[in-house]
């Protein structure tokens, strides 16, 4: 049986807030009726409070609807055994799709599979803002955790692009947070990868001036600078 509740407001926005509350739910969960408003006021109830009263039916199908289950993070793999008969996968997946003229070596280090591509006349490989890259990622990511338990991480990367867009983004964080400081006035980056962000946070995470945060859905998620 749907679960119903009698609310009252001075305005039917104000009683539905309060509804919403108690059944612990949202707009599209719910059915709404107004049960009871005051019509056209006389002179001599000016001065009365006006109060809607509306009834609020949670629908069954959100009655129904079971909680998210919590996903837990996947423990990195140590077990070097098997990150190396990955890594041997991993470097095979490249010689496959690369010229002959480019070179490929692939590394193990503190668990990581790390890929470095290197060769002449490569920066398609790297792409607008390493978007090449990060696609060339999420491929081998995905060969590397098809049927492991535990989580491997591969990292690649094209004439050393990462290592060099740190150190860009490093100092695009430093003269930004300094504009911010000394106009007082927010700043908003363009859409930036997850990886970028990540170094926009950590460079400013322990300014004591200024702040970050992200907004907006991917793949148009920005950064915000902002005085603390």
């Amino acid at each position: 049986m749907s679960k119903s509740i009698i609310v009252e407001g001075k305005t039917t926005t104000e009683a539905i807030e309060k509804g919403l509350k108690q059944l612990n739910a949202t707009k599209s969960m719910v059915e709404i009726k107004t049960i009871d408003e005051e019509k056209k006021r006389s002179f001599y109830s000016i001065l009365a409070p006006r109060i809607v009263k509306i009834e609020m039916t949670l629908k069954e199908t959100a009655e129904k609807t079971e909680k998210p289950i919590k996903r837990t993070k996947r423990e990195i793999n140590k077990n070097l055994d098997e990150i190396e008969k990955v890594a041997k996968k991993i470097k095979e997946f490249f010689i496959s799709i690369l010229d002959k003229d480019y070179t490929c070596d692939v590394t193990i280090d503190n668990y990581c599979i790390y890929v470095k591509i290197n060769g002449e006349d490569i920066s398609h490989l790297i792409g607008y803002r390493g978007s090449t890259i990060n696609a060339l990622q999420t491929i081998a990511s995905a060969i590397a955790n098809k049927n492991t338990s535990s989580k491997i991480i591969v990292i690649v990367d094209v004439e050393n692009y990462k290592e060099k867009r740190e150190k860009t983004l490093e100092e695009l964080a430093e003269k930004i947070s300094e504009r911010v400081i000394k106009t007082k006035k927010s700043v908003t980056l363009d859409p930036m990868s997850a990886y970028e962000r990540k170094i926009i946070h950590m460079k400013l995470q322990d300014n004591d001036k200024v702040k970050t945060f992200s907004k907006g859905e991917e793949p148009h998620r920005r950064i915000v600078i902002t005085l603390k």
